[in-house]
């Protein structure tokens, strides 16, 4: 079930790919990705059934990974004021 909710997943990414929701392209294709990284790292990765630690390496991963997401409004606005492009 997990593989066949992956292969929709990709289907889908595809289908959305090739109709143009201007700006909501990214926002559901990077939704239907992270649902299918979520499934993964679940059920292929053994996490759903595995101890606590491992939860927390797990979600400390993806916390760190928003971290990192965080970060780049501050590299996406520079330049937006006068002066302040290098």
């Amino acid at each position: 079930m997990v593989f066949l909710a992956l292969v929709v997943g990709t289907i889908l990414t595809y289908a959305v790919a090739l109709v143009d929701l201007g700006p909501l392209n990214n926002i559901v294709m990077l939704t239907i990705a992270v649902t299918k990284a979520t499934l993964v790292v679940l059920f292929f990765m053994h996490v759903r059934w595995s101890s606590r630690l491992t939860w927390v390496v797990a979600m400390s991963g993806f916390f760190w990974l928003l971290l990192l997401f965080s970060t780049i409004g501050d590299y996406m606005s520079r330049g937006w004021v006068p002066g302040t492009l290098k």
